[in-house]
């Protein structure tokens, strides 16, 4: 097990996020997502999109996390962003979801430090702000062609809820499907006087 810790991100993180991003992508998502969109992925770009998330997020309740891993030095070896569920996290023609769910944007663990417990730790810490903003279930799309996503969140006790969709990416339709858990609220203890 590796020695490593979760904190909030923090502006001077975005540039890593990104360059972590990246690199995943281009390594897990090299067989689902086209070349030339991977290709096309600039870090500059995504590095601004993340310090715009990190510094001026829509609520109190959309969070980015880093995960780090303690060695000689810190290294930045993932991130995992979420918030409350919105439009994004919905399948075509969809209602809205409740005020209690959240929704993963991202949990993605650069790959030459998987399996190191830096995803559990995430997704450990995310649940916790999750209980703590008084969501009881959470939801991820994941994409059909991820079978390691599929398989680290089913451990942690996350199922399909039958959605499905397909992204539209550089005119080929890349099949998603849902996955969701629910958690208690932390209890409320009783006031005394």
């Amino acid at each position: 097990m590796a020695l490593g810790y979760v904190r909030p991100a923090r502006p001077e993180d975005a540039g890593e996020i990104a360059r972590i991003q990246l690199a995943t992508w281009r390594t897990a998502y090299r067989r689902v997502l086209p070349q030339r969109a991977l290709d096309r992925l600039d870090e500059a770009w995504l590095a601004a999109q993340w310090t715009e998330a990190i510094t001026a997020s829509p609520s109190p309740r959309h969070r980015v996390l880093v995960a780090v891993e303690q060695a000689d030095e810190a290294y930045t070896v993932g991130f995992a962003a979420s918030g409350p569920a919105d439009e994004q996290a919905l399948a075509p023609d969809e209602a809205p979801l409740g005020a209690d769910v959240a929704a993963f944007t991202d949990l993605l663990v650069e790959p030459r430090w998987g399996r190191r417990g830096h995803g559990s730790r995430l997704l450990a810490a995310c649940v916790d702000l999750w209980r703590e903003d008084g969501f009881s279930t959470a939801v991820a799309w994941i994409y059909d062609g991820d079978p390691a996503t599929q398989k680290f969140l089913a451990s942690a006790g996350w199922e399909p809820d039958g959605a499905a969709r397909a992204l539209d990416v550089d005119d080929q339709l890349i099949a998603q499907h849902r996955l969701h858990t629910y958690f208690s609220p932390p209890s409320v203890a009783p006031r005394t006087k």
